[in-house]
């Protein structure tokens, strides 16, 4: 955790949870480490909740160190990556160089079947405080430059992004009584699937405090803007967390929540979210004790920018493989992207795809209708980007059937039989509790009566009586204020051992408001999945398509570089006759392509001279189309 010390949110709660549903490690950490967890958005339904965790940053090093060193066969070696080792191409991918390995500092060589590359802030990093500038990854560390040289002689297009983190103060310093508390949810749900409680005591939890900066506070940015390099830089910073100064330019006289988070249970730092800056730091400081809250605050350590290389994800395909260079692969903020959950769904993803590529077998992915992780990742090697993306639930077609609750029967099972990269404990664990919850819809649909009758019963639901047609106990689910506790209790047989269940009552009663939503969603996810089916060959010449396709838009696809026609409709001003003009021609050529394998299969293998004239006029045909 190199830099908040917090855990999920909107739409990033969301990401943990698949992550999590993959088996990978950050959910299960937090629930071991965590000192302040909290459901956001409560107030609107299940499907955009956003769990939410502070957490000690000591424990979770401490944890996740202690997780990975366990890991048999995995050898984990601390050095400074400065190149790239390379060798010819695969046969099946002529014309690209493959990685088969990496170049440490020191010289000594590191071969392998793939290569992850995930080097967050630090290829060419430089921190901005003030007029200061300095090369360092984040603040003690050295940055990442042969391994940036080397990227950039391969051919990759590289941008340059920025980023930032604000001072941290000291806990004994800032008067809490005169800030609004936040207290933790009284009863912690767990970011895992695999575990029922967090490891602290509800009771034990810390709070969080918000305080709001003031008119003198914006005064003070506006008059030593002069001094702060990092504002006045033309490279994007975050539109949806940026700096301070960045918020007062963009929103003058606009008071801004801060809120005081802890660093950890026995921390006497605390890190104040919302006035991320980089002015110098004794202004810093006169800055801070302007807050109500921190007049009398010290600074441990100033804010600063990070202004760091990225490669536009453009140039990755799904899977997160590099187009350029077989077996090469990435994740993280060197894919334009911010916050720790969403380069956990890109390394889990990665990482996957890494050890199936060793093995031979066909890349996992996750589709926009799967899961967050497939709208992450198809939003950045489909659109690109130019500002450190964020997810959002907002980016989601269907948040009505991709909901928290739901991650594991969506993507566990995939895992398990696909990727090989669920454990068994799992695997059983997602079968049991699909089961259970099969069964409880069904006893639930199974208990019928008339709407008189479940006034009766259930006086908790606004049942209207005048409705003639009975009612399953699901239908009375729905409503506000009933859950399946008051349920067994009102019709004991079949209902009551599935309200025995927390975590099985919650998801019954989620599966119960969405049944209707998630029911009229299937034909939508279905045409949107006939769509992701028809695949895009990887060297389409666009331009050398002679269709009813403009320039702009032959330009556009060649950027893009779409891998599927459900990816070309997303391209900003891609037109509907386009679309069309485009599936028509990948249809004709997928067609085509199955008659030249059904005859190549009743024939026999051809001559290498008839290969040849085959391959002409599989090109001549292509071009001609239309």
């Amino acid at each position: 955790m190199s830099c908040n010390p917090s855990f999920g949110g909107i739409g990033k709660g969301h990401l943990v949870r698949e992550v999590d549903a993959l088996d990978g490690l950050c959910a299960r950490i937090c629930d071991q480490s965590g000192v302040h967890y909290k459901v956001l958005n409560k107030g609107k339904g299940p499907a955009v909740w956003g769990l939410r965790a502070q957490i000690d940053r000591k424990l979770y090093k401490k944890n996740m160190q202690k997780e990975i060193l366990q890991i048999p066969h995995l050898t984990v070696c601390e050095a400074s990556v400065e190149d790239l080792l390379l060798r010819e191409p695969e046969p099946e991918r002529p014309g690209k160089c493959c990685v088969s390995g990496v170049i440490l500092e020191d010289g000594r060589q590191v071969h392998a079947g793939s290569v992850v590359l995930t080097t967050g802030t630090f290829l060419r990093g430089m921190i901005l405080i003030g007029l200061e500038m300095y090369p360092a990854g984040r603040m003690g560390d050295q940055p990442s430059i042969g391994l940036a040289q080397t990227l950039e002689k391969l051919g990759f297009t590289i941008g340059r992004l920025k980023t930032g983190t604000p001072p941290r103060l000291v806990k004994d310093s800032i008067d809490f009584n005169v800030l609004k508390q936040q207290t933790a949810d009284r009863f912690p749900v767990p970011f895992s699937f695999l575990n029922e409680t967090v490891w602290i005591k509800p009771e034990d939890q810390l709070s969080c405090y918000m305080t709001h900066t003031n008119p003198k506070v914006e005064q003070i940015i506006r008059d030593n803007l002069h001094l702060n390099n990092h504002v006045r830089e033309t490279t994007r910073g975050p539109r949806y967390c940026p700096s301070l100064e960045s918020k007062v330019l963009r929103f003058p006289s606009r008071v801004h929540q801060v809120w005081l988070e802890p660093e950890g249970l026995d921390s006497n730092v605390i890190y104040p979210q919302g006035i991320s800056m980089t002015l110098p730091s004794e202004i810093q400081e006169k800055l801070i004790t302007h807050i109500r809250g921190l007049e009398k605050a010290k600074m441990v350590q100033p804010g600063y920018g990070v202004q760091y290389d990225f490669l536009d994800p453009r140039q990755l395909s799904a899977s997160l493989e590099s187009r350029l260079i077989q077996r090469l692969f990435f994740a993280g903020q060197i894919n334009g992207t911010t916050g720790y959950e969403e380069a956990a769904a890109q390394g889990v993803i990665a990482g996957i795809n890494a050890g199936l590529r060793v093995k031979g077998k066909a890349p996992f992915v996750v589709s926009r209708t799967e899961g967050y992780i497939g709208v992450l990742i198809d939003d950045l090697t489909t659109l690109g980007t130019n500002e450190p993306y964020r997810m959002f639930t907002s980016r989601v077609e269907f948040r009505m059937s991709l909901r928290p609750d739901n991650a594991d029967s969506r993507l566990t099972f995939r895992g398990y039989n696909e990727a090989d990269c669920v454990s068994q404990k799992r695997y059983e664990q997602a079968s049991h509790m699909k089961a259970m919850l099969e069964e409880g819809v069904e006893a639930l649909k199974s208990v019928q009566f008339s709407c008189t009758k479940w006034a009766r019963l259930v006086p908790e639901a606004t049942i209207s009586t005048q409705r003639s047609s009975p009612c399953s106990a699901l239908d009375v689910l729905q409503y506000q204020g009933v859950n399946m506790e008051i349920l067994a209790r009102a019709v004991p047989e079949p209902l009551k051992k599935f309200a025995e269940c927390r975590q099985l009552a919650e998801r019954l009663k989620i599966e119960a408001m969405y049944e209707w939503h998630v029911s009229n969603q299937r034909l939508e996810i279905e045409e949107v999945r006939r769509d992701e089916a028809l695949q895009l060959p990887e060297d389409l010449d666009y331009f050398a398509i002679n269709a009813s396709l403009s320039q702009e838009v032959r330009e556009k696809l060649d950027s893009h570089r779409p891998q599927t026609i459900g990816a070309v409709s997303r391209i900003p001003g891609m037109t509907p006759a386009a679309v069309v003009n485009l599936l028509k021609f990948v249809k004709t050529n997928c067609e085509r392509a199955k008659r030249v394998h059904d005859l190549s299969r009743n024939v026999g293998p051809l001559p290498e001279g008839d290969r040849l004239r085959q391959r002409k006029f599989q090109a001549a045909d292509a071009s001609n189309a239309f």
